[in-house]
């Protein structure tokens, strides 16, 4: 499709224009990061890190972070075990409600996150009957990053076909052996990069995490909307906003990179 001069002109501005709306903000919060007025006054006086020292020296932040991984690793590992064994159920097996299934594998990404969150906190403690936890953040945030992995293995074994397979099966290779031998290694970098999207999602994770946290469990995002609104504590909360920021863009780039080197292979 060929587009006149001012439809790439007006195209290219817009495209601009949204591009700047999103990451503007980003910008300011990295800047006030290191900006010496404690009030974030604008444009910033200089430069400082004493905010970044600060923020290091913080037992919360620290206690925060340490939380958020260890919730978004286990939270991707279940992703990646669960999410993989759907995908390889709905793909390659026929059955009935096989379309249902489907559908209630996705919903959870679809749905608004309150909603998710109120389900969780009503399944727990007023079905379960459990205190919630730490585990129960882990189970809630699973819940949505199952879909990532799942997605990415669906599509993966879309493209692969099940020519391999059937020709493993035919040399006398049972199932899992087949498995391990020929579908994983195919599935390795789709794997990779639907874990690395589930960790992503899981550690900058607020409200759905507001509502299945127990007492005393703080991730990062909800540290920083305690104390965003604390006024000694404004210049600490950019500073910990842009190491989530940067745990956050890090993976999904990974993700891309190995989603776009991939198709370029194939």
């Amino acid at each position: 499709m060929t587009l006149s001069p001012l439809s790439r002109r007006v195209l290219g501005g817009l495209t601009f224009g949204v591009l700047a709306l999103i990451y503007v903000p980003l910008l300011v919060v990295v800047a006030n990061s290191v900006n010496p007025s404690q009030s974030m006054t604008w444009p910033p006086d200089g430069v400082t890190f004493d905010w970044w020292s600060r923020a290091a020296h913080s037992d919360g932040a620290r206690e925060a972070l340490v939380t958020s991984l260890q919730v978004a690793v286990v939270a991707t590992v279940l992703a990646l075990i669960l999410g993989t064994l759907l995908a390889l159920a709905l793909q390659r097996y026929s059955f009935f409600g096989k379309d249902a299934v489907n559908l209630l594998v996705i919903l959870p990404i679809a749905l608004p996150g309150v909603v998710t969150g109120i389900a969780l906190n009503n399944g727990f403690k007023g079905i379960m009957g459990v205190d919630l936890a730490l585990w129960t953040i882990v189970v809630a945030h699973a819940t949505f990053c199952i879909v990532t992995v799942f997605n990415n293995v669906q599509a993966r074994l879309r493209r692969m076909g099940t020519s391999l397979e059937e020709a493993s099966a035919d040399l006398g290779a049972g199932v899992w052996t087949t498995f391990r031998l020929v579908t994983l290694p195919q599935l390795r970098s789709a794997l990779l990069a639907g874990g690395m999207l589930a960790f992503a999602l899981s550690f900058d994770e607020i409200i759905v995490t507001t509502f299945t946290a127990g007492q005393g469990a703080t991730t990062l995002p909800i540290w920083i909307l305690n104390n965003m609104f604390r006024p000694n504590q404004a210049p600490v909360v950019n500073v910990v906003a842009v190491v989530l920021i940067i745990f956050s863009i890090i993976p999904v780039w990974l993700a891309q990179r190995l989603s776009s080197d991939v198709e370029g292979v194939r």
